[in-house]
């Protein structure tokens, strides 16, 4: 597609970044974007939500749907517009599920008018039961075995950040790599889990 005259020069810049991620596959394009905009993104999510955790989850969220959907971008828009809307969107929802969970422990369900009959919330036991535990490492297991079918490099990737726990910042300086691109490529690494999961035969 060929690139508007009256583009800004931000927005030449990020077209050209998004054309060589959508259609070279380029690692360094996908974290040039983020580069570009986590930060400004971040604090609008964390303006909206009022929880680091929860803006820091979202901004991971909203560059993997962007990265997801990059053949849907159209220049007519600056990437920042179309990203942030997403973004936003993406939060909305969240906050909107996030209300609809909570409850009140001491609020009845309802009474049908009469006291004796009040249904209240009952509170889930935070450890599982055996049957629950025994469900759980054998769905640890199926994704560590999952995990394997992955490139050598994503799959070193998955097992430290989601296995061994650790942040970005603690795989970015193992690695020797800048930020940006153990993000973009984690996120490569989750979109290739996916489509092994989604094909295979016994669902996780």
């Amino acid at each position: 597609m060929e690139v508007s005259s009256n583009m800004t020069e931000k927005a030449s810049r990020d077209y050209q970044l998004v054309q060589a991620a959508l259609h070279k596959g380029d690692q360094r394009a996908y974290a040039e974007l983020m580069k570009n905009y986590r930060d400004s993104l971040y604090f609008l999510l964390l303006k909206m939500t009022n929880d680091p955790t929860d803006a820091e989850d979202l901004t991971i969220e909203a560059f993997g749907k962007a990265f997801r959907n990059l053949h849907q971008y159209t220049p007519n828009y600056a990437f920042s517009t179309w990203l942030f809307k997403i973004a936003s969107n993406n939060c909305i929802d969240f906050i909107r599920r996030k209300r609809k969970n909570i409850v009140s422990l001491d609020q009845p369900i309802g009474s049908d008018g009469d006291e004796d009959y009040t249904i209240h919330h009952k509170v889930a036991a935070e450890t599982p039961d055996p049957e629950e535990s025994f469900i759980i490492k054998q769905k640890i297991q199926l994704m560590r075995a999952i995990v394997e079918r992955l490139k050598p490099h994503y799959r070193m990737l998955v097992e430290m950040r989601y296995f061994k726990e650790l942040s970005y910042e603690e795989i970015a300086v193992e690695l020797d790599l800048p930020l940006g691109t153990v993000k973009a490529q984690l996120f490569r690494a989750r979109e290739f889990l996916y489509q092994i999961v989604k094909n295979a035969p016994d669902s996780i």
